[in-house]
């Protein structure tokens, strides 16, 4: 540490007062070896204000200029408070500086390294960092001091929206570090220009100018920006624009940016939009097919907005439009080429030229009646064929066919598929009413869902067939004006009513299997591969319970209708019967006992008993009868002993007798 050189005055005050120590101290070195000879002498009274030589003994007044003179040369100072400081030495490591202080202080020479020329007696704003460090040491900093001063600047720049200059420094996540007055402050990528930038490192090493646009007190961090320069001086530029704007101006633009509806165009400081759909005439994709970032082109203005300050811009309208030029041989029935842009669910359009399309409606795309997805037939970007079918050149409008490429098959369909022919078709699609087949292509016909069985009661053709699946139909009927084919599958096979009509005549009895029971009937799988329909108030069992599915039972025929394809069978009817019949051989034989003795005792009643034995004889010759019928005309296992007859015929004898 270096301290301050006295004046001559002061260096003389301190060799008086050095010389009157001397003097005090040799009389109490005598004093001390006197003692020992007489402790009885007291030594004389010392005076603290003044030495035996009388230095040291000033009045009020050189006092007060004492204190005056050392008070010129001290300085009161405070932590962290920015002051002056003089440059008194230079080493290889530390500059000195002297602040007024009772001691000089030291700062790294690496804080000067922006100060090559450096020199003693400069001045040099420094902060004081402490009074006094564990070595007695004043610390001061320079880096501190640039820091604290630049903030205040910074500060003051963002009230007074003044603009700052500063070096870019580095590249960093987001954007650019930028040293400002001392002071490292950010750029956003976003703030750099008003185009969007994609290489930050072209700025770095570079000095610009830039605005303050936010600080945070607490952290200290700045956020500034090159870009709000720029816009200050664009916004006067977009109204000269605008007030010179004209529809149908073409203007020179750089592309700025590309979306997928659309591309930006800078017009020199303001933006304006080349939609999609006015890049070409023919349809593209994305923008990137046909420009490309940073392009020079010339657009023309097609609409604008003063006070949202939007301009619509247009590249196609620079050429005239191809339906105004179309190639030669473009007319109704022309086979033409080209490639397919845009599938939809209702057809797909065919582009012949640029700016030129047509639509191929999906039913144009096969002779076939039944509708498919277009994409069936095919896909964006397939190149193929097609017959012009309309073409309005005033509206812009033509429409294409490519089935026209191949012959009608319904042309000599009559001859092809005559009523009767049989063919095999794949099954396209089922309905709740039928299903449709295709003989060929373009050649559908519908199979009625009654006209899928003879036997079987088909409520849904899936029960029958699946999709996709060859069946083998008959032709009903043909109707070549709508378009229709008339086809039956139960057809390839005679009718078998005719023979279940003998096999199943009424009061037959056969053993069926229940198949299904629903709310009001049952299904009865009977023999030969038929069904037949029980009421459920017919399936009631001899002990009283109700029959239940997969049980095998005894049926008898209640009804049946050709016509409709109908067998009633009834269970209940079988036991019922049975009952009869036993209850009438109990009566005969009771019958023929009493009547002998009625005939004995009395005419009329012998009379009565003749008639209920006649009676009950018919009945029984009846039943025999009955049951040689039923046993001769129905299956043999299906065949079952056939009991008396009803009690109705006996009734019918007896009122003939």
């Amino acid at each position: 540490m270096t301290e301050q050189k006295n004046t001559p005055q002061e260096q003389t005050e301190v060799e008086n007062t050095t010389v009157q120590v001397a003097d005090e101290a040799a009389p109490k070195k005598q004093s001390s070896k006197s003692k020992s000879a007489s402790s009885s002498i007291e030594p004389p009274a010392f005076d603290w204000s003044m030495d035996d030589q009388g230095f040291g003994n000033y009045t009020d007044d050189e006092k007060k200029d004492l204190e005056k003179l050392y008070d010129g040369t001290l300085n009161e100072i405070n932590e962290n408070e920015l002051v002056k400081g003089t440059v008194v030495s230079i080493t290889d490591k530390d500059v000195v500086l002297n602040i007024g202080f009772k001691s000089d202080g030291l700062i790294a020479r690496t804080e000067f390294r922006d100060m090559p020329e450096l020199k003693i007696g400069d001045q040099v704003e420094v902060m004081i960092e402490s009074k006094e460090d564990r070595l007695g040491q004043l610390v001061l900093s320079r880096k501190k001091a640039i820091s604290e001063r630049a903030w205040e600047n910074i500060v003051a720049a963002h009230e007074n929206d003044t603009i700052v200059e500063g070096y870019v420094k580095t590249r960093t996540k987001g954007g650019l570090v930028v040293d400002v007055m001392g002071m490292d402050a950010f750029l956003p990528g976003s703030q750099i220009d008003i185009k969007p930038i994609r290489d930050y490192d072209i700025y770095v090493g570079q000095t610009m100018q830039f605005k303050v646009v936010k600080i945070n007190q607490l952290f200290k961090n700045v956020v500034i920006s090159h870009k709000a320069l720029i816009e200050d001086d664009i916004e006067a530029q977009k109204s000269d624009i605008l007030s010179k704007l004209e529809k149908g101006q073409v203007l020179e633009g750089v592309v700025k940016n590309m979306t997928s509806f659309g591309v930006f165009i800078d017009l020199g400081g303001l933006d304006g939009l080349l939609h999609i759909t006015d890049i070409s005439w023919g349809r593209i994709n994305h923008p990137e097919e046909v420009l490309q970032l940073d392009q020079k082109i010339n657009v023309v203005v097609l609409d604008f907005d003063d006070d949202k300050k939007r301009i619509s811009l247009g590249l196609k309208q620079l050429q005239s439009h191809p339906w105004d030029s179309l190639p030669e041989g473009i007319e109704v029935g022309a086979k033409v080429k080209g490639k397919i842009v845009t599938v939809a669910d209702y057809g797909a359009f065919l582009e012949i030229a640029p700016g030129v399309e047509g639509l191929i409606h999906v039913s144009e795309m096969s002779w076939s009646q039944h509708l498919r997805n277009p994409q069936d037939f095919m896909k964006v970007g397939d190149e193929i064929e097609a017959v012009i079918l309309t073409l309005d050149k005033e509206e812009r409008k033509m429409s294409l066919g490519i089935k026209q490429l191949y012959p009608d098959p319904w042309v000599n369909i009559e001859e092809k598929y005559a009523v009767g022919t049989k063919h095999t078709g794949v099954v396209r699609n089922l309905t709740n009413y039928g299903l449709f087949v295709e003989l060929e292509e373009g050649v559908d016909g519908l199979v009625h869902v009654s006209d899928l069985s003879w036997s079987k009661k088909i409520k849904h053709p899936s029960e029958f067939v699946k999709k996709d699946q060859e069946l083998e139909v008959v032709v009903l009927e043909v109707d070549k004006e709508n378009r229709r084919l008339s086809l039956g599958h139960k057809q390839l096979e005679d009718n078998p009513w005719d023979t279940f009509e003998e096999l199943f005549p009424i009061d037959s009895e056969h053993e069926g299997t229940i198949l299904k029971i629903a709310d009001k009937s049952a299904v009865v799988a009977l023999p030969y591969g038929v069904e037949g329909y029980a009421p459920l108030r017919q399936l009631k069992k001899e002990d009283g319970s109700n029959a239940k599915e997969d049980e095998v039972l005894s049926f008898r025929v209640i009804e049946f209708s050709k016509e409709n394809r109908r067998i009633t069978v009834s269970h209940t009817a079988v036991w019922k019967e049975d009952e009869r019949a036993e209850k009438a051989e109990k009566k005969e034989t009771k019958s023929s006992k009493g009547g002998v003795k009625k005939v004995a005792t009395t005419g009329e009643k012998d009379t009565l008993g003749d008639l209920d034995a006649l009676s009950a004889l018919k009945e029984q010759m009846d039943a025999q009868e009955k049951k040689a019928t039923v046993k001769k005309a129905a299956p043999k296992k299906a065949a079952k002993k056939e009991e008396p007859a009803p009690e109705a015929d006996a009734d019918a004898d007896k009122t003939a007798e």
